[in-house]
């Protein structure tokens, strides 16, 4: 359920949203997937590996014809669903993490074999410190000849993570995306930690999650990549994404193709029927109705607006 809150509360409310969001009773929460996002130092093998996975690791029949760039999929390991966002750098990961769009469960921190930590290695391993979320390292690259993982695992003690295999706690994984090589290892290690985590949610509510993406298509208009977090959200309901609103007319899977009639937690899901072009990180709320979607929208702009002029120019 979500409360319209007055204009003396905006600025209490989950970061201007207007919306105040009520807690679930623990007997309603259900097992959901993880949500993974991958990080690590240009050409380490961020992109390799997400690649990788989709290709080998996606429901047979959605992957085919797959080659735009998407913000989310899910992949089958093993009988589990695991939930992957592709977070554009860490720049975009800490903007959305401040604007209150805690999207990720853990974070896989890629680190190239032959090339160890690099700066943005380090950004990522502050990013997940800040974000309170559990790194596993994946060491890539490991089929080249001047692979040499001692030094990396070593070289991320220096900062503080410790792997399993130098006695810590950090899951650890040495693959190859480009060979396919250590993907099973990685995916277990990723389900062993869901497992710790012990990751609920319940689905049996009004819907509330975070756009990843959003973008103007061609007979669709307004298209909101959406991770669900909590609840379910159906065709039909009128919801409101940040300062955009609208109602759900259709909702479409990673394949572009696939269309659904409702989505639940951990679910990446793209929105149509959208008033307005909402910005990542906006948190997405279903609505009772229309008019209250128009009001929290314009809520929110108006909360957006009083924000703008208090900033020196």
């Amino acid at each position: 359920m979500c409360t319209l809150l007055s204009d003396d509360d905006w600025e209490d409310s989950m970061m201007g949203s207007g919306v105040a969001l009520d807690e679930d009773d623990p007997d309603t929460l259900l097992p959901r997937p993880p949500v993974v996002t991958i990080m690590g130092h240009v050409d380490h093998g961020k992109t390799s590996l997400l690649d990788a996975i989709r290709n080998t690791r996606v429901t047979a029949g959605e992957a085919g014809g797959i080659t735009q760039h998407i913000a989310a999929y899910q992949a089958d390991h093993e009988g589990d669903t695991i939930t992957f966002i592709d977070t554009p750098g860490h720049a975009a990961f800490t903007d959305m993490r401040e604007r209150g769009a805690n999207t990720a469960d853990m974070i896989i921190l890629v680190v190239a074999a032959d090339d160890s930590v690099k700066q943005q290695t380090a950004d990522s391993i502050a990013c997940a410190r800040q974000a309170a979320v559990p790194l596993i390292v994946a060491v890539n690259k490991i089929d080249l000849e001047t692979a040499d993982p001692n030094r990396v695992l070593a070289d991320l003690a220096g900062y503080e993570i410790l792997t399993e295999d130098l006695g810590g706690e950090v899951l650890c994984s040495q693959i190859s995306a480009k060979e396919g090589t250590g993907l099973d290892d990685l995916l277990s290690k990723v389900m062993l930690q869901a497992e710790l985590l012990d990751l609920k949610a319940n689905p049996d509510r009004d819907a509330h999650g975070v756009v990843l993406e959003a973008r103007v298509e061609k007979g669709l208009g307004t298209v909101a990549t959406t991770l669900i977090q909590r609840g379910t959200v159906r065709v039909g309901d009128s919801f409101v994404a940040g300062e955009a609103n609208g109602k759900v007319r259709a909702l479409i899977g990673f394949d572009g193709k696939t269309r659904y009639k409702e989505a639940g937690p951990s679910t990446p899901v793209s929105i149509v029927g959208i008033n307005g072009v909402p910005e990542a990180g906006d948190l997405f709320v279903v609505a009772e109705d229309e008019q209250t979607a128009r009001e929290l929208a314009a809520s929110r702009a108006r909360y957006v607006s009083y924000i703008f002029h208090l900033v020196p120019t």
